[in-house]
This record gives C-alpha cells, sequence and structure tokens, in this order.
C-alpha cells in the first residue's frame, strides 16, 4: 500500500504542485481514507520527502537502465531525454520551484543528489563521445558536466521560459541541440544532423 500511495502522489505532485496537493486530494485520488495515509506517513512533509526520492531512484534507475545500452553517446543524450519528459510529465505545474519554495532542505538534499547522478551520467557520456572522435578532444569534462546541470536546472524556472511562450519539450529540444553543437567535432555535427533528420521525418 506504501507504494501505491507514493506512486499517486508522485503524480498528484508533477501535474498540480507540491504545495497545491493535499493529504485529502491523495487519499480520494487513491480511493482510501486519509487515516490510511498517515499510518505510513507522519505528515505531508514526510510524505513529500518520501515521493522526491522515490521518484529520485525511478528516473535514476531508469537513466541506468539506458546508460547499460551503451547507445551512440548522441543518441544516449535523446534516449535520457525522452525517458525524463515521459516521467516529468513536462512539469507544467513547476513542482521544482514549489519545492524550493515550501520544502528547501528537501530541495537541497535532492539537488546535491540530482548533481551527483548527472555529473557521473554526463561525464561517462562525454569520455565515450571523445574516444569515438564524436566530441572534441579539448572539452573540460567536469566544467561541461556543471554546466550541463545548471542549464537543465534552469530551463525549468518559469519566470525565465514561460510555459505560454516555451513548452518544455522545446526547450529540452533546442537545449541539448545547442550544448551538442558547443562539443562536437565534424563527426559529431555530421552524426548530429543524420539523426535530428531523421528524427523530424519520424514526426
Amino acid at each position: 500500500m506504501k507504494q501505491e500511495i507514493l506512486k499517486t502522489a508522485v503524480d498528484m505532485f508533477l501535474n498540480y504542485g507540491f504545495k497545491s496537493v493535499t493529504m485529502d486530494d491523495i487519499a480520494n485520488a487513491k480511493g482510501i481514507s486519509k487515516k490510511t495515509i498517515y499510518q505510513y506517513f507522519k505528515n505531508k512533509t514526510v510524505l513529500v520527502e518520501e515521493a522526491v526520492m522515490f521518484l529520485f531512484h525511478t528516473i535514476s534507475s531508469g537513466i541506468e537502465d539506458i546508460r547499460d545500452q551503451e547507445k551512440n553517446p548522441i543518441e544516449e543524450i535523446y534516449e535520457i531525454k525522452r525517458f525524463l519528459m515521459k516521467n516529468l510529465k513536462d512539469e507544467k505545474s513547476s513542482p521544482q520551484f514549489q519545492l524550493e519554495k515550501y520544502y528547501p532542505k528537501i530541495y537541497h538534499e535532492i539537488k546535491e543528489k540530482q548533481l551527483c547522478v548527472m555529473e557521473d551520467c554526463v561525464g561517462c557520456n562525454l569520455e565515450r563521445g571523445k574516444k569515438m572522435g564524436l566530441f572534441r578532444e579539448d572539452i573540460n569534462i567536469t566544467f561541461v558536466s556543471k554546466i550541463y546541470f545548471t542549464c537543465m536546472m534552469a530551463l525549468k524556472d518559469k519566470t525565465l521560459f514561460p510555459l505560454e511562450h516555451f513548452s518544455m519539450h522545446m526547450l529540452m529540444n533546442h537545449y541539448l541541440e545547442y550544448h551538442l553543437r558547443g562539443i562536437c567535432t565534424p563527426k559529431g555535427i555530421e552524426h548530429l544532423n543524420n539523426y535530428l533528420t531523421i528524427s523530424q521525418n519520424q514526426q
């Protein structure tokens, strides 16, 4: 039951935001009493924390599965993007910024964990890309990894990129192309162009 409550809570938090969703909302959506939720979670803060960690582990596990496939590094980046978009539901409710505002301790803890996963993921991707001649030899992997993470977080800032002008899907696609064109060799650019052409034809 606890896992089922967490899944429902995560889904609602992503769709409506951490502040907006109440324990009553989750109970009603799950078809259970609020008392049942309190059997597993002492209060909403505990539920938010466990829901955030549940989502983090789900995302991290999915990314690891993609990395294990050892796809071409350029294709891997786009495959991870598709996985994130599917699981984060386009983030229409700005959950990241609600989490930062109303649950700052949880926000900073999860941000540190996200940074570690992202730096490892991007760092390995960059190393493989360099070895395959797709990414430039002179790129600073630590710098690029940190910039990549920082910019990805900034894309979720609805004050910078309001939803009426920028969908998350569009932002992610523009940013990934921007990122790759900055680090690719001529061979990598050729592969990227071919990949983008094929992807556009499949839409």
